[in-house]
């Protein structure tokens, strides 16, 4: 396990800037994700770890070491690749004891690793087949196994599961995780899924035009966005009129709110405002204002409502349970913050 940090990393190609400032500290057996649309230096920032790419500017430290300029060979980083990488002529057995032989490791030492991550990995009854006889499950956790068999200081994960199927991603990520729990190494893991950032990390950084925009874990992140990018780019938002009260308050469909970052401004902003923090009330005789609801999708857990409003325009709204029956296509109803929805108003 293993300290990193990032101070200040830039990085161009050509013309391009891909990262502008980095910085970023990973503490001692941490996961954290970068996550980022594409083209927004996420996987830039691996390559510099790993030793692909040199920066223009600023230092990469290991435990305080500066590696800035070590070799990838020499940093004792794993790294697993979207596409495998696995050697086809190799069993998963030999894939996974192959960094192990090039270190010159013994024969016993190496067997019982192999065994054993074999093991973790769940891989025991596949040990002995070649890579065009796995599944790409079963390809990934050989990679897998075989990044982490020679006990690597940092684990460097390059958009692994982006190549599978989503329920075979959604058991791998579990995997993923538990496997890094129990070995304990730091790891980076960089993909474009808001989910799989969400459901594996310990913190999650999200990078936005070749700067970290926020860091934070997934539940700080979803529930306090640093900006509108953050908010938009993590879960499926609204953007509604926020407006001040005569007392002071920020109200968003005519109740209050809770302000996080412009409590000091004054006039109309904008809210932002989860699907889940709204509800949809059927019409009272002496109802607000009319909203109808024009699509109604059924999610399993909820159903997922589209309200066309009068002020705000299309509305998205999450209804937990039975109570989504009662509504239908072309109803009039009333739109709500939930009391403690805690919307975040952004400048």
């Amino acid at each position: 396990m293993a300290t990193i940090e990032m101070t200040g990393v830039r990085k161009s190609f050509g013309t391009t800037v891909a990262l502008a400032d980095l910085h970023l500290r990973i503490e001692s057996g941490e996961l954290v994700c970068l996550l980022g649309p594409s083209g927004c230096g996420k996987t830039t920032a691996l390559r510099l770890l790993a030793g692909f790419e040199r920066p223009d500017g600023g230092s990469i430290a290991v435990d305080g070491e500066d590696v800035t300029h070590v070799l990838p060979r020499h940093r004792g980083f794993g790294m697993v690749f979207q596409d495998y990488s696995l050697f086809p002529n190799l069993t998963a057995r030999q894939n996974i004891a192959f960094g192990l032989k090039v270190r010159r490791t013994g024969g016993a030492e190496t067997a019982a690793t192999v065994d054993r991550l074999l093991g973790v990995t769940r891989l025991e009854q596949h040990a002995d087949k070649y890579p065009h006889q796995m599944s790409g499950g079963q390809k990934q956790r050989v990679a897998l196994a075989r990044a982490i068999a020679t006990q690597p200081r940092l684990l460097l994960l390059d958009e692994p599961l982006s190549a599978l199927d989503a329920k075979v991603r959604e058991h791998l990520r579990e995997e993923i995780r538990r496997l890094q729990r129990e070995v304990g190494v730091t790891t980076v893991f960089v993909t474009h899924d808001q989910h799989e950032a969400m459901a594996v990390a310990d913190r999650v950084a999200v990078v936005r035009d070749g700067l970290i925009e926020q860091i934070d874990p997934p539940r700080t992140l979803y529930s306090r966005p640093a900006s509108e990018f953050v908010a938009s780019f993590v879960g499926t938002v609204n953007r509604l009129t926020a407006e001040r009260s005569s007392s002071g308050r920020w109200l968003v469909l005519g109740a209050p709110v809770e302000a996080a970052d412009a409590a000091q401004s004054d006039g109309t902003m904008r809210a932002v405002v989860r699907p889940e923090q709204l509800e949809v009330r059927g019409l009272a005789p002496t109802g607000g204002t009319v909203a109808r609801v024009v699509g109604l999708s059924f999610l399993g857990a909820f159903t997922r409502a589209t309200i066309d409003h009068p002020v705000e325009g299309v509305v998205i709204a999450d209804i937990l349970g039975e109570s989504a029956d009662e509504l239908a296509v072309g109803d009039a109803v009333e739109l709500r913050v939930r009391p403690g929805a805690g919307a975040v108003v952004l400048q």
